[in-house]
């Protein structure tokens, strides 16, 4: 699968109106349901493509500095609700996971408190494999797609924070005294 067919899914999830990654992730189960099984694997493959290219360690640092904490799971919910927004989402966000203080939800999250979480993003290829035939998604070897935690820079160290990340930094965090 090409990476335009891939994005295409997204687009076309998010196409009809503004939605929820939820909704997002219903429609794009509904749109590869109704292709060949083949597909919706190498839509699935392309997934894991993408959430290894975007599981770097600045991105995890966003994820726990804008959703007040996230381990693995919490990292890879966060990809998907990053996802979710597409493909200029995360071409910009993955180098320079900075620039999500730009985004409105998350600034306004920085005084709601919202988590940004799309657990369901990730479980569109098996939803829809199993739509279309009945059966799970073929489990396959699925390639390793973020850090070891313990090779991770220690994301409480508020001074590194807001060296790597200064403008996630100045919502989230106190000012330093």
């Amino acid at each position: 699968m090409r990476t335009d067919d891939f994005w295409a899914v997204i687009d076309r999830a998010t196409a009809a109106r503004p939605a929820s990654p939820a909704e997002v992730a219903e429609r794009a189960v509904a749109d590869l349901a109704t292709r060949d099984p083949e597909e919706i694997v190498a839509w699935g493959r392309h997934l894991d493509k993408v959430m290894v290219a975007s599981g770097t360690e600045d991105l995890w640092a966003a994820a726990y500095l804008i959703n007040s904490g996230a381990d693995e799971a919490g990292f890879d919910a966060f990809r998907g609700w990053l996802i979710a927004h597409g493909r200029k989402a995360v071409a910009a966000a993955v180098p320079a996971p900075d620039v999500l203080a730009n985004v409105v939800a998350i600034k306004e999250g920085a005084d709601t408190g919202a988590v940004f979480e799309a657990e369901e993003v990730l479980g569109i290829a098996a939803r829809a494999y199993e739509e279309a035939t009945g059966t799970p998604l073929p489990a396959e070897d699925r390639p390793r797609h973020r850090p070891e935690v313990a090779d991770l820079w220690d994301f409480d160290n508020e001074d590194e924070m807001r060296r790597r990340l200064p403008r996630l930094s100045a919502l989230f965090l106190e000012p330093p005294d």
